[in-house]
């Protein structure tokens, strides 16, 4: 048996047809009633693979839940960005993702760690995670709305200074925001650490000096071609254990994410931490 965990208010449109779709085959369908609940019914449940039909929060969730518990995750992306699920090479086909979830093709797929907290995709600091915090308080969902606050962000953005430790190299950098990804994208096909493989056991760090207005073009097209390792103000490294500490507190995210945090901030790599279907 399989469980399909629904978050009926992810992304644009009623789940109504996928659940009519998938109530055909032999599984169980619930769906999710208030934040948080893809995890507890992820980790309660008695079936040995327990899908995410939802965004990347909702992938979150099921992920949490699954961790430690040995059943394997498997993702019907339909959220506003779906980064994980594309970076895995999964899309929005419903026919198609529910034939790979039959199939069955399991790989291990690490986890990450940002203060206490688990990520699965990306994870940051600095402009990213103020777009996510005031993204979150706006009430709105989907792209455009993500862009507004992108670009509302930065019109008033300020540099940060971060002293920055991986794996025990230390460095200072001033910065627009710093990424961390386990996965290659923030969502769509921004593809902010465009060198990472959830499955190496390594995370990818991307930090992002400030830039000019003219050059948001430019960086645009280089986020798309999964290129921006190459830009000039853009900076990447690779590592396990990442400690940054910036002058004053301020918000995070882990997988859009937001939430307050110090000044530091540790984040770490769990090998192989569950399974999940791929194609």
């Amino acid at each position: 048996m399989i469980l399909f965990i629904v978050n009926p208010i992810s992304g644009h449109g009623s789940k109504t047809g996928i659940v009519s779709r998938l109530k055909k085959k032999d599984c169980r369908v619930v769906y999710t009633e208030y934040a948080g609940h893809a995890e507890k019914l992820a980790r309660e449940a008695e079936e040995d693979i327990v899908v995410a039909v939802g965004g990347d929060g909702t992938v979150n969730e099921v992920a949490r839940g699954l961790m430690g518990t040995g059943k394997t995750l498997g993702i019907i992306p339909k959220g506003s960005g779906d980064g994980l699920a594309l970076h895995l090479g999964l899309n929005h086909d419903l026919n198609r993702s529910i034939r790979i979830i039959e199939a069955g093709k399991v790989q291990p797929m690490d986890a990450g760690i940002i203060n206490g907290r688990y990520f699965f995709s990306v994870c940051g600091v600095g402009l990213d995670a103020i777009v996510s915090e005031r993204f979150a308080k706006s009430g709105k969902r989907g792209l455009i709305s993500y862009l507004e606050q992108a670009v509302i962000s930065w019109k008033d953005h300020k540099t940060e200074k971060f002293a920055i430790d991986i794996d025990g190299q230390n460095f200072e950098q001033e910065a627009v925001m710093i990424t961390v990804g386990n996965s290659d994208r923030w969502g769509h096909s921004a593809k902010v650490a465009p060198l990472a493989d959830c499955s190496d056991g390594i995370l990818d760090i991307t930090i992002v000096e400030d830039f000019h207005d003219i050059d948001i073009p430019v960086l645009g097209l280089m986020l798309v071609s999964g290129t921006v390792d190459k830009a000039p103000n853009i900076h990447c490294y690779k590592g396990k254990n990442i400690k940054i500490t910036r002058e004053k507190p301020g918000p995070a995210h882990a997988d859009g994410d937001w939430f307050e945090a110090g000044e530091t901030i540790d984040i770490k790599i769990i090998e192989h931490a569950l399974k999940v279907i791929v194609p």
